[in-house]
């Protein structure tokens, strides 16, 4: 049976995934975490909490960055509502202005067709990440006939601004950063105890996965051949402006997803 990929597009002015956090210091990954973007499936479909997850064991998860976005942190205070108590202090990292492209890949097209149909109107309020963070709108979900990776691949980028004079000036890169789950015969470049057992409020509980980071070509975007500098990129298509005239990506750094630098 063939793999069909429900790519769903998160985009938001912040957006926070924590697969580490603790006590008063909460984190964010780069880039959406597995259990994060399950857990907004299962919002969608009207899940409770403590219902069993082993639907989605089968689904292969991949993201695809097409926005950073950059990291911001927030020191908050609290207190009791009576005033009297002053509650921890805490810091609370997210990532603003990012966008990113999720990929959930199964054989099982009833179940792709379930989660579609429920993003497109869910039973709970969806967020993305912590539940301060709403998506801009309401979250765009396509079926595509393709593998998960043949998916990331093909898929337009989303990363233009959306109107106004700031699109004008949006920079295409010529490459995305991804990052997927690893087979059993591929060689990892991190693992995540990232892999929701239980959402139960009790006792969440988390298992380990193994992660391949990528480098994917921006669909739509070709290289030029006689680019004066290195990463120089020749816009064709897609519905945004031309990349400036060389434009140069960032390099990549899996290190950074290690790093606790932002926390």
């Amino acid at each position: 049976m063939s793999a069909q990929t429900l790519l769903l597009t998160l985009r938001g002015p912040q957006q926070a995934w924590g697969s580490r956090s603790r006590f008063a210091t909460r984190g964010t990954e780069r880039a959406p975490t597995r259990s994060g973007v399950l857990g907004l499936v299962a919002a969608a479909l009207g899940m409770d909490r403590t219902e069993p997850l082993d639907r989605f064991d089968d689904i292969r998860f991949g993201v695809r960055i097409d926005r950073p976005g950059r990291v911001e942190t927030d020191f908050q205070t609290a207190r009791t509502l009576d005033g009297k108590t002053s509650m921890p202090l805490s810091y609370r990292a997210y990532l603003a202005d990012a966008v990113f492209v999720a990929g959930l890949e199964s054989t099982d097209a009833a179940l792709i067709a379930e989660l579609r149909e429920a993003l497109s109107a869910p039973r709970y309020p969806l967020y993305l990440g912590r539940r301060a963070f709403p998506p801009a709108g309401p979250v765009p979900a396509d079926v595509i006939d393709a593998s998960l990776l043949d998916a990331l691949h093909s898929h337009p980028w989303q990363g233009a601004a959306k109107g106004g004079r700031r699109a004008d000036r949006q920079v295409v890169p010529a490459a995305l950063d991804a990052l997927v789950d690893a087979a059993s015969d591929e060689q990892a470049d991190l693992s995540l105890e990232d892999v929701p057992v239980s959402f139960d409020p009790r006792r969440r509980r988390y298992a380990w996965r193994d992660v391949r980071f990528l480098s994917i070509p921006t669909p739509g975007v070709e290289p030029e051949a006689d680019a004066a500098e290195p990463g120089a990129a020749r816009w064709s298509g897609v519905g945004a402006s031309a990349p400036r005239r060389g434009f140069a990506p960032p390099a990549h750094d899996p290190m950074l997803l290690v790093s606790d630098k932002e926390v």
